[in-house]
């Protein structure tokens, strides 16, 4: 037992560890200092999330990889639950009411990890041939990228199907597609880009307009003048009047970056660019410790994709160079299903790293 549990911390990554804890302490910093009641939530998220980290760690993944289909179809048929029995807010119909305990779950958000494991899962059971996957194994895996897609896409919920479309196409082309396969689908997405466009909401289609007019709309507004406010170095609580007098709209979850940077200035704001740009890389960097593991790999890529994706986007809508979209930070915005969701896919990281030895 001594030699199993001193192999697990071998080959168990700390470091992602030291990267994430910082993020979530000052993050619960901040929304404490935003709302007493939403930084008690969120401390409850991260407790929560603690205990889905060990559950999830401890689980044996790849022994028994043959239950992913089954979580990558359940999460599926909750997605198609959705139209049938699902609860509508703010004019989207997204949740799932769960009756005894009265409370709702977003099936688009549990589909992330189970899209991400089914995607690596099929990649493993079937590598690519030298020169990447052709004709069919591009259109076999697909399969399972679109249908995701255009049922959260019809919920609608633009931004997670747009999300799921970019993880699973940069998968794909990090294990590698023949050359003949790359022109038909940029094809594809020029002439895909229109039709998402004409079936858009109207209110969807505003944020677009908002962003491409001369004059950003009063969130982006709001959030552009509290990231000025904060200077080089930001200010104390009692100054940062931005966000303690409510100019700043939703500064606890989708414009927390603004008022991190009313707090800390250009330095915060650069260090946190630095933390995010640190993860990605060394996520990226453990798929060199063994090119053939698939499985890992595939799952390495589709995490820092989705940082790098989330982390991009929040901050490029909150300074004006993207429409507002309701993208939160990773570890970073107030939220609960979104934060556990990360926690869920990088205690499938480590458990994925630290239980290889074992296979």
């Amino acid at each position: 037992m001594s030699f199993l549990d001193k192999r697990i911390f071998t080959h168990f990554d700390f470091f992602l560890i030291v990267l994430i804890l910082p993020l979530i302490f000052f993050s619960w910093s901040l929304i404490s200092e935003i709302s007493g009641y939403l930084a008690n939530k969120q401390l409850a998220y991260n407790l929560i999330g603690l205990g889905v980290f060990v559950f999830v760690f401890l689980l044996p993944i790849r022994q028994f990889k043959w239950i992913v289909p089954l979580f990558y179809w359940v999460s599926i048929l909750l997605l198609i639950a959705v139209f049938f029995f699902g609860v509508s807010k703010l004019g989207a119909q997204r949740w799932l009411l769960i009756p005894i305990v009265n409370l709702t779950i977003q099936p688009s958000e549990l589909v992330k990890p189970a899209f991400i494991l089914m995607l690596a899962y099929l990649i493993d059971k079937n590598p690519p041939e030298l020169g990447g996957y052709g004709w069919q194994d591009f259109l076999k895996l697909s399969f399972y990228i679109f249908l995701p897609f255009v049922l959260i896409l019809r919920q609608p919920d633009l931004g997670t199907a747009l999300m799921i479309l970019l993880v699973g196409a940069g998968v794909l082309f990090s294990v590698g597609l023949k050359k003949r396969v790359y022109l038909p689908i940029l094809v594809g997405i020029l002439l895909s880009s229109t039709v998402i466009y004409d079936n858009l909401r109207p209110y969807q289609k505003q944020r677009i307009k908002d962003f491409l007019s001369d004059e950003p709309s009063y969130q982006v507004q709001q959030s552009i003048i509290t990231i000025g406010s904060g200077g080089i170095y930001g200010k104390s609580k009692e100054e940062a009047t931005q966000t303690q007098l409510k100019f700043l709209p939703v500064a606890a979850s989708d414009f927390v970056f603004a008022y991190l940077c009313e707090r800390f200035g250009f330095v915060g704001a650069l260090l946190l660019f630095g933390t995010y740009i640190i993860m990605i890389l060394h996520i990226l960097s453990l798929t060199r410790l063994d090119t053939k593991d698939y499985l890992t790999n595939c799952v390495l890529v589709a995490v820092a994709i989705l940082i790098f994706l989330y982390s991009s986007v929040n901050i490029a809508m909150t300074i004006g160079l993207s429409p507002v979209v309701g993208v939160p930070l990773p570890f970073f915005s107030h939220g609960g299903s979104f934060f556990i969701n990360f926690i869920l896919l990088f205690a499938i990281i480590e458990n994925l790293l630290a239980f290889k030895f074992k296979f």
